[in-house]
């Protein structure tokens, strides 16, 4: 990797733009970068550091990269780092932009712009810059490839900071082991231990849950044995605990099989027991039924002796019943003609009354030959009743004639008076037509001069407005150059007197023993004080910020009267000099006329419609003039038709009618009488043949009773009986036959009798020693049953433990395994003589690589004295494997690395960051650094070993590699002549390169 070019913009210490030219430096192979305290020699590698990876080493970077902005930067300069250099062949252009609050270009207050960064790269053959990406992610990813170091390793290897590597000589193995760690991404061993101790307790955990489940299966095979099986008195995890449960429970099997066999004998005697009790008990059941049998049948037979009366009583009412269903159908015959014989009674007596007095003692045959003549003098009327509808029809139909007349003559005369006027309505209404035609002409040309002079007015009166507004903000923009320019002053006031006590404030944060950040004395014998009138950092801020924001201030009012200074020109140009007032009156009378011309103009589609409506309202009127001259005319010869038809009609009426009102009325009542006459003859001959009916059925009747054996009709119809008092006799003497022959059916059966002759039985002896034997043979098929579930239980659960047994065996074999490989990549295994971890192995393994590489350079600087190895012996009862010793050629001892001075420890520290640099080197892959940087130390080092040390730096520029050396020796300025020097100042700080 060489560096070629460095451009920073408002970052850290430098206000401005800075350009670095590392090419020109490199020229000279050594070149030194110097400058006072604080004025930003670290800032530059910071530079290099945040272009590679976007961040800065250690504690600072902060706030997400906002702290990396200058504060003497203009408030509109953005902050950015151009990085130009070749790495892996090829050459890179790295640029990133921070984020930053930027002023906003609306308004006031600021704004926050988002980090950017951009990669591109020089096509050789093209002669330009191509684009390779924008994002933070895919750049940073493609550096870290191309160098194959973290930012960490970066900082060690290229940017060698050599208080950290004093500290690394002097610290104990931990501290070494957690820089080294870092270095070499030693972190994938780090995780084989805790994965190697992670699978241990995961196996542990599981072989524990196998002994578990397995003592939980040995708890179950307890239970089903009652307790008869012995558990081992051994914890999970414990060895031998599948052996001793896989014993007992074999134990357990063989003792419930034994209880089995026993219960399953027990079960067989209880059998045969409980059926020969069930066979006793059915046939003593048996012979007591058979003796209840015979006892209830001699009971209903006493029964049956005394109801014999009432049976003998019934036989006798069903006998009568059956002669009497002889007479019934002339019963039924007679009932039903007396009932036809009153009702004809009842509706010739109706029919009678209401006919008149001369009809009162006629026939039916007087009454139907009255009907019949009725009826003659009621056809004769049916040709006066339809003159009669034709009178009324004709006398209608004149009465609209004169109707239709009346209405003719009125519209005729309204039609002739409208047609007289038309000619004056019609020319009222064109001229309305043409003066509204005239006022929308006039209302367009209005409308046209109105817009611009209305646009012109506005802007007369914002010219007046603006006017009075540019003085204000012109006056309002020098008070605030004013204002920018006191605090300005205040604030470089305020500046130069913290500078001037800046010691002091140094001077606060020394400590006895602690190196000062100026000159790295550790004795401060008489450090600064600060006086009444001393101003912090604090005050300074706040300073700067009344500045900011004074400027902030003017540019706003600046921008404003800018605006209002040009809107006052446009609105000058538009409304040119006439004054506002003439403006107006001129815009009011074309408003005034502008509205009448549109009033005006708004009555031309009324005249229109009004003149359309009255054209054809005249040629309605003209219409029915016509119409109404032609009805009166053809009216005349129908009423003379109609006049003389009424004349022969009436005189045909009064005929017909008699002295009835109408011959509707005659007609009315003959029909009437026709009805009446004719019921009433009706009626009478039904009354005569129902009366005949009903003495023929009296014969009949008494005809069938006597056949039928009864003295008259009536005693007949009393021995009848009805269905319901029929079916219910037929019942009971059918019952009586059916319980007589199932009594002498059951005295007859012989076993019945003969268990009659018996003693009572005893059921419930019989049952009580049934039950116990049902009992005792219940209790023994529990009791097999019992046993051949403990059987069948212990034998599940016996599989399920030989299986769980034979399914752990694996796994407590790769849990010993395991807990062997961890134990011994942790240190804690008795086969790790030293203790070591495998991470401090490898980093043992790196540090004798590092210290190897370290020597080559050691030796030379101190004239071939001094020797680092490495020492894997262990530091008390700490682990071993990272011990770093010296050896000193002139006493040929090997002391530790603390023991060295003030100046061995910094050449120490110088071979070992090279030897470092040059094995990181080789575990990114080899990639070649020819540019190195190296932070102070050299005052610690007299003419001798710093020329020394020198020559060992000068080496380094072999094939072309250059080496920068950050310090503030000013001998160092004498013996390098290429420089970088970092100058400080009130308005940041500036980077001056020379002697290249």
């Amino acid at each position: 990797m060489r560096l070629h070019r460095l451009d920073v913009t408002a970052f850290g210490p430098f206000g401005g733009s800075q350009s670095v030219d590392f090419d020109a430096l490199s020229t000279a192979g050594l070149f030194l970068l110097h400058g006072p305290t604080g004025a930003g020699k670290t800032s530059v590698l910071d530079a290099v550091c945040y272009a590679l990876y976007g961040s800065v080493p250690g504690a600072r970077q902060s706030g997400q990269g906002m702290t990396l902005r200058s504060d003497h930067a203009a408030a509109g300069t953005r902050t950015q780092v151009l990085l130009e250099l070749t790495v892996a062949g090829r050459r890179l252009e790295i640029t990133r932009q921070p984020p930053w609050e930027r002023p906003k270009k609306r308004g006031s207050g600021t704004t926050l712009d988002k980090a950017q960064s951009w990669l591109r790269e020089y096509d050789a053959q093209a002669g330009t810059w191509k684009d390779l990406s924008r994002s933070h992610q895919e750049i940073g990813e493609e550096i870290t490839q191309l160098l194959g170091m973290s930012r960490e390793q970066f900082c060690q290897v290229v940017l060698l900071p050599q208080g950290d590597f004093a500290r690394f000589l002097r610290a104990d193995a931990e501290a070494r082991g957690k820089l080294l760690g870092r270095l070499f991404d030693t972190h994938r061993f780090a995780e084989v231990e805790k994965r190697l101790t992670e699978r241990r307790r995961a196996a542990e955990a599981q072989v524990r849950d196998g002994d578990a489940a397995l003592l939980a299966d040995a708890h179950r095979m307890q239970q089903a044995a009652d307790d008869a099986m012995r558990l081992p008195d051994l914890a999970p995890g414990e060895p031998g605990l599948a052996e001793a449960i896989l014993g007992a429970a074999a134990v357990a099997r063989s003792t419930a099989r034994e209880q089995l066999t026993v219960a399953h004998c027990r079960l067989l005697a209880a059998e045969s027991a409980q059926v020969a009790a069930d066979r006793a008990l059915a046939d003593v059941r048996e012979v007591a039924r058979l003796q209840r049998r015979f006892a209830e049948a001699r009971q209903r037979a006493l029964v049956l002796e005394e109801r014999a009366d009432g049976y003998r009583q019934a036989q006798v009412r069903m006998e009568r019943s059956r002669k009497a269903e002889a007479v019934a159908p002339a019963l039924e015959l007679r009932e039903a003609a007396e009932a036809e014989h009153r009702r004809a009674a009842v509706a010739e007596a109706r029919a009678r009354g209401v006919l008149p007095e001369t009809f009162v003692g006629a026939g039916a045959a007087g009454l139907a030959t009255a009907a019949r003549r009725a009826a003659e003098e009621l056809g004769g009327l049916e040709s006066a009743r339809r003159a009669e509808k034709r009178l009324v029809a004709l006398v209608d139909e004149r009465d609209a004639l004169d109707r239709q007349e009346r209405a003719d003559e009125g519209l005729l005369q309204e039609a002739e008076a409208w047609l007289a006027e038309w000619e004056g309505r019609r020319g009222a209404l064109q001229s309305r037509i043409d003066a509204a035609q005239e006022a929308a002409t006039r209302a367009e040309q209005l409308a046209v001069q109105r817009e611009p002079a209305q646009q012109r007015l506005g802007a007369a009166r914002m010219r007046d407005q603006l006017a009075g507004d540019t003085d204000a903000a012109a006056e309002q923009a020098r008070l605030a150059q004013e204002q920018v320019l006191e605090a300005k002053a205040h604030w470089l006031d305020v500046k130069e007197q913290r500078l001037n006590g800046i010691a002091a404030e140094l001077a606060a944060r020394l400590e006895d023993g602690e190196p000062c950040a100026v000159c790295g004395a550790i004795d401060h014998p008489a450090p600064a004080r600060k006086d009444a009138g001393h101003v912090d950092r604090e005050a300074e801020e706040r300073a700067l910020a009344a500045y900011q924001q004074a400027e902030e201030r003017h540019t706003q009012k600046e921008r404003h009267l800018g605006v209002v200074r040009e809107a006052l020109a446009a609105a000058t140009a538009e409304a040119g000099d006439a004054p506002t007032e003439q403006l107006a009156a001129h815009c009011g009378e074309l408003e005034s006329l502008y509205a009448q011309a549109r009033r005006d103009a708004s009555a031309l589609h009324p005249a229109h419609e009004e003149l359309r409506r009255a054209e054809a309202e005249r040629e309605r009127r003209t219409a029915d003039r016509q119409q109404a001259a032609v009805r009166v005319a053809s009216r005349v010869g129908h009423r003379e038709r109609l006049d003389r038809e009424r004349a022969v009609l009436e005189e045909e009426l009064t005929q017909a009618r008699g002295t009835a009102d109408s011959v509707a009325t005659r007609a009315a009542q003959l029909e009437r009488q026709v009805a009446l006459l004719t019921e009433a003859a009706d009626t009478a001959r039904a009354a005569e043949d129902t009366a005949q009916r009903l003495k023929d059925a009296d014969a009949r009747l008494a005809d069938a009773a006597f056949r039928a054996g009864f003295d008259t009709p009536q005693a007949a119809a009393a021995a009848l009986l009805d269905d319901t008092a029929h079916r219910e006799l037929q019942r009971r003497l059918d019952a009586w036959q059916s319980e007589e022959a199932a009594v002498r059916a059951v005295l007859a059966e012989a076993d019945t009798a003969a268990a009659a002759q018996q003693p009572t039985a005893d059921t419930a002896s019989a049952e009580r020693t049934a039950s116990t034997a049902a009992q005792r043979a219940r209790d023994a098929a529990s009791a097999r049953d019992a046993a051949a579930r403990r059987c069948t239980d212990l034998d599940r659960l016996s599989h399920r433990v030989a299986a769980a047994v034979r399914q752990l065996a694996p796994l407590r074999d790769e849990y010993d395994r395991v807990a062997r490989l961890a134990a011994l990549a942790a240190g804690t295994s008795a086969d790790n003589e030293r203790k070591m971890r495998l991470e401090s192995y490898v980093l043992a393994a790196r540090l004798e690589q590092v210290a190897a590489a370290a020597t080559v350079r050691l030796q030379r600087m101190s004239s071939g004295r001094y020797t680092l190895v490495h020492s894997d012996d262990r530091a008390g009862r700490g682990r071993s494997g990272l011990g770093l010793h010296v050896v000193d050629a002139w006493t040929g001892r090997e002391r530790d690395t603390a023991t060295l001075s003030g100046g061995e420890t910094f050449f120490a520290s110088l071979a070992l960051a090279l030897g470092l640099a040059d094995v990181v080197t080789d575990e990114a892959g080899g990639v070649r650094l020819d540019t190195l940087f190296i932070d102070e130390g050299f005052g610690s080092l007299d003419d001798q070993t710093l020329d020394e040390v020198l020559d060992v730096l000068d080496s380094l520029r072999e094939r072309d590699r250059s080496v920068g050396i950050v310090s503030h020796v000013a001998d160092l300025r004498r013996r390098i002549h290429a420089q970088l020097e970092v100058v400080k100042g009130r308005g940041g700080s500036v980077l001056r390169q020379r002697g290249a």
